[in-house]
């Protein structure tokens, strides 16, 4: 499979420093895909930047849904309250 770049928008050169087995890990990894080292760091980078993401989205989630509100849950007991009474009227 050949890959191309994700993306038109113009690339920006940075340098890093990474272990030497991770760097071989990953020129391996560019061959065996047929791509430059770039490409590689630039997907593993993407993907590591989209899961981040995902995790706060789901810490937010976790955090909207961890106590309830009092006031929705006072309204949640007058709603089941007004329901038993509707259908109690209908028996």
């Amino acid at each position: 499979m050949v890959w191309k770049r994700l993306t038109d928008m113009p690339a920006i050169k940075t340098a890093i420093s990474v272990e030497e087995p991770l760097f071989n890990e990953m020129e391996a990894l560019a061959k065996e895909l047929a791509v430059s080292r770039s490409q590689v760091f630039a997907l593993a980078a993407r993907d590591f930047v989209q899961r981040q993401k995902s995790r706060r989205l789901l810490a937010a989630i976790n955090t909207a849904y961890a106590e309830p509100d009092p006031e929705e849950e006072l309204l949640m007991e007058k709603m089941i309250s007004q329901q038993r009474r509707m259908l109690k009227d209908e028996w």
